[in-house]
């Protein structure tokens, strides 16, 4: 399976709490982190849900 690689780039501070445990379930912790996961539609949905938090880098 392809793999992505997510990082985050602004901040979790202020914001939701759903948006703080999907970035938690992705593996996200700190700024400018980056994590490499599968390439399934639910990683794409979690990743859609915080796209403005965090950038998938190719």
């Amino acid at each position: 399976m392809a793999t992505i690689k997510i990082k985050q780039t602004k901040s979790r501070i202020g914001a939701p709490k759903d948006q703080k445990r999907t970035l938690d379930a992705l593996g996200l912790k700190k700024m400018n982190q980056v994590v490499e996961r599968e390439d399934t539609p639910v990683v794409m949905g979690m990743v859609r849900k915080v796209h403005h938090l965090v950038t998938v880098v190719e």
